[in-house]
């Protein structure tokens, strides 16, 4: 029997046959199973489709993050400190990242609180804020202001409404503040005289937690001018113990006020003097002239006028109004800005305007007038055209028909509801 050479091969085994066998076929049989795997599962299809939309998510996020709104301000507002972060608002530029970039494109979603905001200005100033895509917190004791004015935002997850008096201190976290809350007529103001404590509660809160202040004060600071036009220059000429006093009073110092939180506190601030205003909202029987006019033509009433009714006055129509007062927020100066149409009119005139607007037969009944009763009331608004680019647009023929058809519908409603009682 030849002998065995042990050298020349190693002894069978079944297991090493096995090992090498795997070891040369494992790999191709591998990828051969898994391509028929993915294939006949449509894994393959599922990987690919994943692999775009991830890829297409990426690509397009940045856009969409600069068109579409930001996490809500009061998720920012929390996580950071609104003393150490500038605001959008505070600045007409405000820096992201290195570059400086203009107010308006991609910018943040601010949280404003307005006081006032169920009021006639305040409520059309909400519209505008909330429609921009702002988050709005309203604060009214509604003393003058009407839930009416604003419950079409209820349904809103960026609208807030707060029951508060101003004269009491409140604590919110916003970046604006616009300050309307204060009786604004005669018949309001000369029974409910709170000025100067809201204005400085509100002062107080913009100074803690670093917010800019809009206040609205009133042409009513010129008192009987004897300057005409008037300039925002001019100091005025005021009765300080007269009828009227605790409102044209009471709104210079709420002006004081806010330069002295602004040059002693570094409170960032703009002052805006509003002059005689109409629109839809307004309160049906508040004093002033143009809603005396229209409820009393719209109730066959006579038209009255005070003195010989050649006192003039000026009247914007109340979404001219909202446009000045955000490009004075947004813009970069202090003022104070008149805001106001200098179309001048008489009160006859106006009368006249009003009788052919809404009853050619309506008549004209003249009584005496109020003590300190301004003569001529026009502004010259040449610095807020310069500086915030800013003019009204709406003519009093153009703006009173559309307060016409709001109060009809009140004063119908209103002769309504007393029919049935």
């Amino acid at each position: 029997m030849p002998p065995t050479n042990h050298s020349a091969s190693p002894p069978y085994s079944p297991k090493t046959l096995k090992q090498q066998q795997h070891h040369h076929h494992h790999p191709i049989r591998s990828l051969h199973r898994s391509l028929n795997y993915l294939l006949r599962e449509q894994r393959l299809l599922f990987i690919l489709i994943g692999i775009l939309i991830g890829s297409t998510f990426f690509i397009i996020q940045p856009t969409l993050s600069k068109l579409g709104p930001p996490e809500p301000a009061s998720l920012i507002s929390r996580s950071v400190s609104l003393s150490s972060y500038r605001r959008p608002g505070s600045d007409p530029f405000f820096s992201r990242g290195s570059g400086r970039v203009p107010a308006g494109i991609g910018r943040r979603r601010s949280r404003i609180v307005v006081t006032g905001g169920a009021g006639f200005v305040g409520s059309h100033l909400v519209d505008k804020l909330i429609a921009r895509g702002d988050d709005v917190i309203v604060i009214d004791n509604f003393f003058t202001g009407r839930k009416e004015n604003v419950m079409h935002h209820f349904g809103n997850p960026r609208f807030e409404l707060v029951r508060h008096d101003v004269v009491e201190p409140i604590l919110l976290e916003v970046d604006q503040i616009y300050h309307l809350a204060c009786p604004a007529s005669p018949v309001h103001y000369k029974y409910n005289p709170t000025n100067v404590m809201g204005t400085l509660n509100m002062l107080g809160l913009a100074k803690r937690i670093g917010a800019k202040f809009l206040l609205t004060s009133t042409s009513e600071v010129y008192g009987d001018p004897l300057e005409h036009p008037q300039k925002e220059t001019y100091w005025g000429h005021v009765n300080p113990i007269g009828v009227r006093s605790c409102y044209d009073e009471g709104k210079r110092t709420a002006e004081t006020l806010t330069m002295d939180y602004h040059r002693g506190a570094g409170v960032e601030v703009r002052i805006a003097r509003i002059f005689n205003t109409y629109g839809p909202r307004m309160c049906l029987d508040d004093g002033r002239v143009v809603s005396n006019f229209v409820a009393q033509a719209i109730r066959k009433q006579p038209l009255t006028v005070y003195g010989d009714g050649k006192q003039t006055r000026s009247f914007q129509y109340v979404s001219d109004l909202v446009n000045g007062l955000m490009a004075l927020m947004e813009g970069e100066h202090v003022g104070p800005f008149n805001l106001g149409n200098p179309g001048e009119f008489t009160m006859l005139e106006l009368a006249q305007v009003v009788k052919e607007t809404i009853d050619s037969s309506a008549r004209i009944e003249f009584r005496p007038n109020t003590a300190d009763d301004p003569h001529k009331r026009k502004p010259d608004i040449s610095k807020a055209k310069d500086l915030l680019n800013w003019e009204p647009r709406v003519s009093l023929r153009e703006g009173l028909p559309l307060m016409v058809t709001d109060f009809q519908n009140r004063i119908l409603n209103e002769d309504e509801g007393k029919g049935n009682k």
